[in-house]
C-alpha cells in the first residue's frame, strides 16, 4: 500500500498579497485553475490507486480544505496541528497514524504547495521510489536543475544505488550564484524537492536512531490525539515538539538514504517569479492568470488581477498583483523579498498580513465592503444549515438586514425568523447567532457600530465548529 501523506501549511509570505496567513499558498489557484491543494490531491490518487490521503494541516485549514476537496470522489482523512511545527513532527506523526492503517505501508510525502504538470514521469519516478522504499531506504526525489537557481537546497549524488537512484552523498544549502553554476556544470547535483517515499517503520526507526526525544514526544502526542470522523485534533502539547525540518532531524545523519533524479517538471511557486514561470507568455515575455490586462509596449511582465482591469505601458520586468484590498507592485528579481512587506504588516498590527477582504469561515464568508471611523459594511454569506457561534461583542452594535434567504437569529432572549428585506438590531452586550435554516444561501448586509470594530472583539459561548470559546 502507497499512501500519500500531503503537508498542507506555510503562509507563503513571498506570494502576499494573494497567499494570507487565513488563506494560504495550498489554495492559490495558479491561472486561475485548480487549487495547488486540489492539484497534489488528484496527483496523488493518480499515483497511489486513489489510496485515501492524509492531509497534514492547522485545524483552521479544515473546514477551507474540506471545502477546496468536496467534488472529490476520494476524500481524505485529516491530522490536524493546532500550531505548526515543521515537517519533522508533521511525519512522525502521520507514521505513527500509518503504522495503524498497515504496518508496512510506504509513504509517499508531498508538499500541497507544488506544481507536477507531468503526472506520468511523476508516477515513474514514484514506482522507482517505492520499490527502493520497500528495501528499507529512505527516497528523496530531486529535481534535474535547469538553472544555475539560489532559491533551492541541493543534493550531491554519490554511487548508484539503483538503474533509476542514487545515494545521498551530501546535503547542501541554499548556494551562491557562482557556488550554484559550479553544481550545474558538475552535473551530479540536484535540487532537493522535498518530497519523499518511504515505509512508515523505516523513518520511525530513523527517528528512533537520530532524533529519539522527538519521537518520544510524537509518541506521546499521538496518545492524546482525539478520532472524529475524518479528522484527528493532535493536542495542544503539539505546539511543544521541536520545530525542524525532517532534513535536518532525520535525511542529513541516516545512512540508507537514496534520491531519485526525477525527469518530471516541478515546482515549489516559491515566489512570484515562479508563478510567472508556470504560465504561458506572450511574445514579448508577458504573462498574467487572471482578470482583464491592457499591455502595451512592456516586457517580461506579470499581473494578476481578479476584479478589476489593469493597464501597464512601457515597463519591464515588473510584477504587479492586484487585490480588492492591497496592491503589490515589484521588481522581478525582487519578488524573494515579498516577504519583508508582510513583516512590516504584522509589525503594524495591518489585517492585511492575515486575511482579505473576503474571509472564508466554517459556516461561509464575509466581505468587507467599506469603514471607516466608527463604522464597518460587511456582506455576510451562510452556506446552508450552518450557523456562526453563539456570541457577543463589547465594543460594537451591529445591524443586520436579510438580502436573501431565511435567517434564524438568536437576539439576547428572542428568537426571530427574518427573510429578504427584513432587518434586526443587536445591541453591544447581547448574546446573538445567527443562522441559516434554509435549502439556499443566506445573504445578509452587516452595519457594525462602535469605538472598537476589530475582530477579535468576540466572546463565543457555543461553537459547532470547535473554535476557541
Amino acid at each position: 500500500m502507497l499512501i500519500p501523506v500531503i503537508l498542507s501549511g506555510g503562509a507563503g509570505t513571498r506570494l502576499w498579497p494573494v497567499s494570507r496567513e487565513a488563506h494560504p499558498k495550498p489554495f492559490m489557484r495558479i491561472g486561475g485553475g485548480k487549487s495547488l491543494l486540489t492539484q497534489t490531491h488528484e496527483r496523488a490518487m493518480a499515483v497511489s490507486g486513489n489510496t485515501v490521503p492524509l492531509i497534514v494541516t492547522n485545524r483552521d485549514y479544515y473546514f477551507l480544505s474540506h471545502d477546496e476537496l468536496a467534488d472529490q470522489d476520494v476524500k481524505p482523512q485529516y491530522l490536524l496541528e493546532p500550531t505548526g511545527r515543521n515537517t519533522a513532527p508533521a511525519i512522525a506523526l502521520a507514521a505513527l497514524w500509518a503504522i495503524q492503517q498497515k504496518n508496512d505501508a510506504c509513504l509517499l510525502v508531498m508538499p500541497a504547495d507544488h506544481l507536477i504538470k507531468d503526472t506520468p514521469s511523476f508516477y515513474t519516478s514514484v514506482q522507482h521510489a517505492e520499490a527502493l522504499a520497500k528495501d528499507g531506504f529512505l527516497v528523496l526525489f530531486g529535481v534535474k536543475p535547469t538553472g544555475p537557481e539560489t532559491g533551492f537546497g541541493y543534493i550531491e549524488m554519490g554511487n548508484k544505488v539503483s538503474q533509476h537512484a542514487n545515494l545521498v552523498q551530501r546535503f547542501v544549502e541554499k548556494p551562491d550564484a557562482v557556488t550554484a553554476a559550479k553544481y550545474l556544470a558538475q552535473g551530479n547535483y540536484v535540487w532537493n524537492s522535498g518530497m519523499f517515499c518511504f515505509k512508515a517503520s523505516a523513518i520511525l526507526d530513523a527517528f528512533a536512531t537520530y532524533n529519539p526525544a522527538l519521537l518520544e514526544a510524537a509518541q506521546k502526542i499521538w496518545e492524546n490525539t482525539r478520532l472524529e470522523a475524518d479528522k484527528m485534533e493532535l493536542p495542544q502539547a503539539f505546539g511543544e515538539l521541536e520545530n525542524i525540518s525532517i532534513d535536518y532531524a532525520v535525511m542529513e545523519k541516516a545512512k540508507n538514504i537514496a534520491v531519485i533524479p526525477g525527469d518530471f517538471d516541478w515546482s515549489d511557486i516559491g515566489a512570484w517569479s515562479a508563478v510567472a514561470d508556470a504560465i504561458p507568455a506572450d511574445a514579448e515575455g508577458n504573462t498574467h492568470s487572471s482578470g482583464q490586462t491592457i499591455v502595451i509596449d512592456s516586457r517580461n511582465t506579470h499581473i494578476e488581477s481578479k476584479d478589476r482591469l489593469v493597464a501597464i505601458i512601457g515597463l519591464d520586468n515588473l510584477i504587479v498583483i492586484d487585490t480588492p484590498d492591497a496592491l503589490l507592485v515589484a521588481d522581478k528579481s525582487k519578488s524573494q523579498e515579498v516577504r519583508q512587506v508582510v513583516s512590516q504588516l504584522k509589525a503594524r498590527g495591518h489585517d492585511a498580513h492575515k486575511i482579505h477582504r473576503t474571509a472564508n469561515r466554517p459556516w461561509g464568508t464575509y466581505t468587507v465592503l467599506e469603514e471607516g471611523p466608527g463604522f464597518k459594511i460587511k456582506r455576510i454569506v451562510v452556506k446552508p444549515g450552518a450557523s456562526l457561534s453563539l456570541q457577543m461583542h463589547q465594543h460594537r452594535s451591529e445591524h443586520w438586514i436579510v438580502v436573501s434567504g431565511l435567517a434564524e437569529v438568536v437576539n439576547g432572549d428572542q428568537v426571530i425568523t427574518l427573510e429578504a428585506n427584513q432587518s434586526t438590531y443587536i445591541p453591544a452586550g447581547n448574546k446573538h447567532r445567527l443562522s441559516n435554516r434554509g435549502t439556499t444561501e443566506l445573504a445578509l448586509i452587516e452595519v457594525q457600530c462602535g469605538p472598537y470594530l476589530g475582530e477579535d472583539d468576540i466572546i463565543r459561548f457555543e461553537d459547532i465548529y470547535g473554535r476557541a470559546q
